[in-house]
């Protein structure tokens, strides 16, 4: 049903600053597309796009930008994944037992488990560039029921589940969904048992293709960088972004392990 990751979306009240902030963060300049009262910058990857959108003037999707950021507030709000025929799709998630909010001919809105997810049709024009920035790598979603996320994201979607792995060290079980070039990662705690309370959105890590580089960028653009570490997989560099545009917990890391000097 799912073929990729399509774009994740991160309402936001500052427009202007939020899609300024995104432009110095990723190196990327966006496209600009108004409508239906709201607005929108589009920053394009080689494997998905990232769509900040917030109010403006009039407008089915103006109310419901101006819905979410008076429920949550900024950050990710929505993440979208392309299909061949959306109709079809949304459907076959109604059938699986998924609640479909709002359909056009483009795209399905579902809230699965407290998380929106968008159904859209495959053709969302990518860049086939790539920068410092060189792709998402994941997107993160928190839950505090593992097992529904795997019935909810691999069994009624249809999401590769690539790995499911528990680390008594951190506390944490982590499931990881392959989406075309991308990741959908789940987090639960192991200290506590499972509930019947929402998921939500964690954040999002991007792979860069010269973490130090991409550090050094970075810090000149006035961002307040973590220092770079060495990541969970081996041979990977990793740092933090601790004041990401609309306030979004945002991780950089290697797109391909560094290689030790010879």
């Amino acid at each position: 049903m799912i073929s990729g990751l399509d774009h994740v979306a991160v309402a936001v009240r500052d427009f202007d600053a939020v899609a300024d902030g995104y432009r110095r963060l990723l190196g990327v300049e966006p496209e600009l597309e108004p409508g239906d009262g709201a607005v929108r910058a589009w920053f394009r990857f080689p494997n998905m796009a990232l769509e900040v959108i917030g109010p403006d003037g009039e407008g089915a999707a103006g109310d419901r930008v101006r819905a979410q950021l008076e429920a949550s507030g900024d950050g990710v709000w929505i993440v979208a994944f392309a299909v061949e025929d959306v109709d079809a799709a949304a459907r076959l998630a109604e059938r699986r037992g998924l609640s479909v909010a709002v359909r056009t001919p483009r795209a399905a809105l579902i809230d699965v488990a407290g998380v929106r997810v968008s159904l859209i049709a495959d053709g969302n024009a990518r860049s086939g560039a790539a920068g410092a920035v060189a792709a998402l790598d994941h997107v993160v979603i928190r839950t505090p029921d593992i097992d529904r996320a795997v019935a909810n994201y691999g069994g009624r979607l249809g999401l590769d589940l690539r790995l499911d792995r528990a680390n008594e060290a951190w506390g944490a079980r982590q499931l990881f969904f392959r989406c075309g070039d991308a990741v959908v990662e789940f987090g639960a705690s192991l200290k506590h048992p499972p509930s019947d309370g929402p998921d939500s959105f964690g954040g999002l890590a991007w792979r860069v293709t010269d973490p130090d580089a991409a550090h050094a960028a970075m810090a000149a653009a006035g961002f307040d960088v973590s220092q770079v570490r060495t990541g969970r997989k081996p041979g990977t560099k990793v740092f933090t972004v601790r004041d990401a545009p609309a306030g979004v917990p945002t991780l950089m890391l290697s797109a391909e392990p560094a290689k030790e000097p010879a």
